[in-house]
């Protein structure tokens, strides 16, 4: 995705976003990485996973990784709510859940509608690609979700 945002930055094309909450922001995914949003389910947790891996599930006979974005990003955590979804998502040949306090929808954005400069400058930048700006005070961080489930980078 952070290529394609580079691209449409530069006034090339659209991209459609899948919105979320985590904690009081907005965040999003490129559409064509999410297979699916459930509701929350149980999770088995995984011995000597990493803190952020929450476990795993049983998604139609497939074991599928769940990963607490929250802590991913270096998030406070939240209590699990109604509104809680697990966003099935999919990276090359590699799908993972990622758990979200609330799915907000889908937004199409246009290359003027985001900035692809780096709002923080450190180890964790990585994980953003862009901002979007949708309305005046609505802002939707855009997530590298390559790096964000990059578990090669972990296993160091």
């Amino acid at each position: 995705m952070a290529k394609e945002l580079m691209n449409i930055a530069e006034g090339e094309t659209q991209v459609q976003v899948v919105a979320f909450k985590l904690r009081r922001e907005e965040y999003g995914f490129n559409i064509l990485n999410v297979k699916e949003i459930k509701g929350l389910t149980d999770i088995t947790r995984v011995p000597f996973a990493s803190d952020f891996i929450k476990g795993v599930i049983n998604l139609r006979g497939s074991v599928l990784p769940v990963i607490d974005l929250k802590k991913r990003l270096g998030l406070q955590d939240m209590e699990y709510t109604d509104d809680t979804r697990i966003v099935v998502v999919r990276e090359d040949d590699l799908e993972v859940g990622m758990i979200v306090d609330a799915v907000t929808g889908v937004i199409t954005l246009n290359g003027d509608q985001i900035d692809a400069a780096k709002a923080v400058d450190n180890e964790n930048s990585r994980f953003i690609t862009g901002v979007g700006k949708v309305a005046e005070e609505r802002l939707i961080i855009l997530l590298n979700l390559e790096a964000i489930i990059g578990l090669q980078d972990e296993i160091k």
